[in-house]
């Protein structure tokens, strides 16, 4: 397996063989559906909260006397089916949060990006040298490489700070740390770029098993 490598301004340097460990491995789609699925209800707030019929103001007496006046029994104004009364079964706050084991974690990310280098979206960048934030650079690079339009998740080193400043900014572009890339950032992109050639190695020692 191999990917392009480019340099900033579009053109073709070479081609890199891929590690067949990460990048042509088996896709396993139901692992990847359950990390993604647990990586999203981690994202969730679970603030929702409404009040229910023992928190609203009001109740105490009954409202009128059970026979004798025409109308439907009741016990409370705070009852449900009152105006002002209490939400039945409504959220309350909760924790959505669940754990998953390191090695499916790990194993999901490597499905990912061997079902993106099968379909050839994985591409390498040389360098990308920025010597300030300046998003028309990265901007200039993201439109030689003819992703302009397409959502792409581009890999940087953690201490990347001014490609990460001048790439935030850019509609349909994802950045993120080699550190924190997981299975959710690559499947959800279209197009993965690397921001250097040694991402590949540091990749493929996050993922060993």
């Amino acid at each position: 397996m191999k990917a392009k490598v480019y340099q900033q301004d579009g053109s073709v340097k070479g081609e890199l063989e891929l590690p067949e460990s990460v990048f042509a491995a088996e896709v396993n789609e139901p692992l990847l559906h359950q990390v993604i699925t647990q990586y999203l209800a981690n994202q969730r707030q679970g603030t929702s909260k409404t009040k229910g019929r023992s928190e609203v103001s009001g109740g105490g007496k009954k409202p009128w006397r059970q026979k004798g006046t025409g109308r439907a029994r009741a016990g409370s104004n705070t009852s449900p089916i009152w105006v002002r009364g209490g939400k039945a079964f409504g959220p309350d706050p909760r924790s959505y949060t669940s754990t998953i084991p390191r090695k499916m974690r790990k194993l999901a990310l490597i499905s990912a990006l061997s079902s993106r280098a099968k379909d050839e979206k994985i591409t390498i960048i040389d360098n990308i040298v920025c010597d300030e934030p300046k998003t028309a650079k990265m901007t200039a690079m993201f439109k030689a490489l003819e992703m302009q339009g397409k959502k792409v998740l581009l890999v940087i080193d953690a201490d990347a700070k001014n490609v990460y400043l001048s790439s935030r900014n850019i509609k349909d572009v994802n950045v993120r740390p080699v550190q924190e890339l997981c299975a959710y950032d690559v499947i959800r992109n279209e197009n993965i770029v690397f921001g250097n050639e040694n991402l590949i190695d540091k990749v493929q020692e996050a993922v060993k098993l």
